[in-house]
């Protein structure tokens, strides 16, 4: 348990990390939900429960929006808990479609196009059940999960490279093109059947998606006023020491034994070698100094 916590701890200090964080983090709320879940209907006491339900759902009455805004982010870094494989799926097609974001348009845009893909989605599905008639009469629902938020990744790096191919179990070789078009579809056909919430959310991801990439050959960066947002926040919460202090010992003096940058580089190699566990206890003390820096 304490080497899996310095494993969590050391991931979310990395930089450029963004992918791993974000699956983590549906990761941890999942399991920690499951958790209060399970020991709500043993003991009969579902409070709490209900308190994180409320808190985490987007609610498709916009009334009822209004007093918990704040489920517009929420709602896509939770998941349904009576069900695995949603999150499964979501964090698999996150993992597969993200790092193709990643390794050609970089960290920091592939969590801006997840935000984004959550918040549209989640802004298309409480217009139409506002504001569609068909859609009205049911606006007592509840939206949950990821699912708009991996859609938008998806549709991004389909629209960025769509003759990429990626070789599925039974399949063979398959374009990412025509994989993003056939999920497209079932969503289509599933935005007036039981789960009609969830697939206008995944439209509404996969839109902002395609619109990422297409304002983003023409130059427009639509994730640049969320990026200096995150800039902003992250300079404000970061500690930084209001003064230097050195201690002098006989004329001299006595600096922080900080390992030099080829050290953590070949500690970082190891890492994506052999895994956090192969490093000796030595190798761990210089990455945690390192992190300190």
């Amino acid at each position: 348990m304490k080497s899996l916590i310095e494993e969590l701890k050391y991931s979310f200090k990395r930089k450029d990390n963004g992918l791993i964080k974000i699956i983590l983090i549906n990761i941890i709320i999942f399991v920690v939900v499951g958790v209060i879940f399970v020991f709500s209907h043993m003991t009969g006491y579902m409070t709490v429960l209900n308190f994180i339900q409320e808190n985490q759902h987007l609610p498709a009455k916009f009334s009822t929006f209004m007093y918990r805004p704040w489920t517009l982010v929420t709602y896509f870094f939770s998941h349904d808990i009576q069900n695995i494989f949603h999150i499964v799926f979501n964090m698999l097609f996150l993992y597969w479609f993200g790092n193709l974001i990643v390794e050609y348009l970089g960290n920091r845009r592939l969590v801006n196009l997840y935000i984004l893909g959550g918040i549209f989605g989640g802004i298309f599905y409480l217009l139409l059940y506002n504001l569609v008639p068909f859609f009205v009469q049911n606006n007592m629902l509840l939206l949950i999960g990821s699912s708009g938020a991996v859609y938008a990744v998806v549709v991004a790096a389909a629209t960025l490279l769509p003759d990429y191919t990626f070789y599925l179990i039974f399949l063979g070789p398959v374009k990412i093109k025509y994989i993003a078009a056939f999920y497209l579809f079932i969503s289509f056909l599933g935005s007036v059947g039981a789960n009609a919430g969830g697939n206008i959310c995944h439209l509404g991801g996969a839109l902002i998606g395609y619109i990422f990439i297409a304002q983003l050959k023409r130059g427009n960066d639509l994730g640049k006023p969320l990026s200096k947002t995150k800039d902003f926040i992250g300079n404000i919460i970061e500690k930084k020491p209001a003064m230097k202090v050195s201690y002098i010992n006989k004329g001299k003096e006595i600096k922080p034994d900080f390992p030099d940058q080829k050290e953590i580089d070949a500690i970082l190699d190891k890492i994506n070698r052999s895994g956090y566990e192969s490093l000796s206890k030595e190798e761990k003390q210089k990455l945690f100094k390192a992190s300190q820096k």
